[in-house]
């Protein structure tokens, strides 16, 4: 009797508006990625899509409120490469991270780009690791924060070479490109956004970006594992995940509709445009992503003493 109740919700699936949590303020890349989906949904289904924002507490906050909503479809979270990051830096988290919450895509990724100052005597990243190598603590890198995944993604790369560099943290990745620019840091991993136009006037000088694949925005830029890092990736990811038991028919209906949403040009090129890479993984492969990346970090945070912002 309750294999047939859940079908009949499943086929019925949605009757009524769907919260979409998004666990930061508005604007941004996570606001932004949710409510493109959200409104398409909306348009498919008749059914609002409400994006109910909740910053706050490293996005504890708002994850938390998905774990322990209704397994039903009609909560959603829009969650980010924090959540692979969070179990490690916290000492106890109101929610299982894996069992709480069913992934249905990986929607899309930010990669990072590895850019130094002029004066840095390295034009590939075998030269920088050398370099590194050869004057401990005397390179300086910038980060937007004690825990950001600009500061992550130079821990990975001190792990993964054994250099030791000097961390210094800023409220932003502006602020931290700006010192870089003028020399008062040596190197940094930044948005795309953010770095490429300094790239472009010669005021800094890219390495390699942090992603897989090359960047279609930046197809000259070796990857880091092509660079001479083989096995390193960092940088932002964007995820839509339900509560943990909801029926896998339910996951499945939202993977098939947000994928086709990510394949629409008007989409593509919005997300695109912002400096993304589009995903839109299965759902057992972006389970796979979350375990893999909170191993991968918790190595990293264990390695470095990263503690929260």
């Amino acid at each position: 009797m309750l294999v047939v109740a859940a079908t009949v919700t499943a086929q019925d699936y949605p009757s009524r508006p769907i919260r979409m949590v998004v666990a930061v303020a508005p604007a941004g890349p996570t606001d932004i990625l949710g409510r493109i989906i959200g409104q398409k949904l909306t348009e498919k289904w008749g059914q609002p899509v409400i994006i109910d924002n909740r910053p706050g507490g490293g996005q504890v906050i708002g994850a938390d409120i998905v774990a322990k909503s209704p397994p039903d479809g009609y909560t959603l979270f829009m969650g980010t490469n924090t959540f692979a990051v969070n179990p490690s830096l916290f000492k106890k988290l109101p929610f299982d991270s894996l069992r709480d919450f069913a992934p249905i895509t990986l929607v899309a990724e930010i990669p990072l780009v590895l850019v130094v100052h002029p004066s840095v005597p390295a034009k590939t990243l075998r030269e920088l690791i050398a370099l590194g190598k050869s004057r401990p603590r005397q390179l300086i890198y910038a980060s937007s924060g004690t825990s950001s995944s600009l500061r992550l993604a130079a821990e990975l790369m001190q792990s993964m070479t054994g250099m030791e560099m000097v961390h210094v943290p800023y409220k932003g990745s502006g602020p931290a490109a700006t010192d870089l620019i003028s020399g008062q840091v040596q190197l940094m991993f930044g948005n795309p956004l953010v770095v490429a136009p300094q790239v472009k006037a010669g005021k800094l000088r890219a390495i390699a970006i942090t992603s897989e694949r090359r960047a279609s925005a930046l197809p000259e830029l070796p990857t880091m594992s092509e660079a001479g890092l083989p096995g390193y990736a960092a940088g932002s990811w964007f995820g839509l995940m339900a509560p943990g038991k909801v029926s896998s028919m339910i996951v499945n209906q939202l993977h098939t509709e947000i994928v086709r949403i990510l394949k629409m040009p008007e989409v593509t090129a919005r997300v695109t445009g912002d400096g993304a890479m589009i995903i839109g993984n299965s759902p057992q492969e972006f389970a796979a992503y979350i375990k893999a990346d909170m191993d991968k970090w918790a190595k990293v945070i264990r390695t470095s003493g990263i503690i929260p912002d």
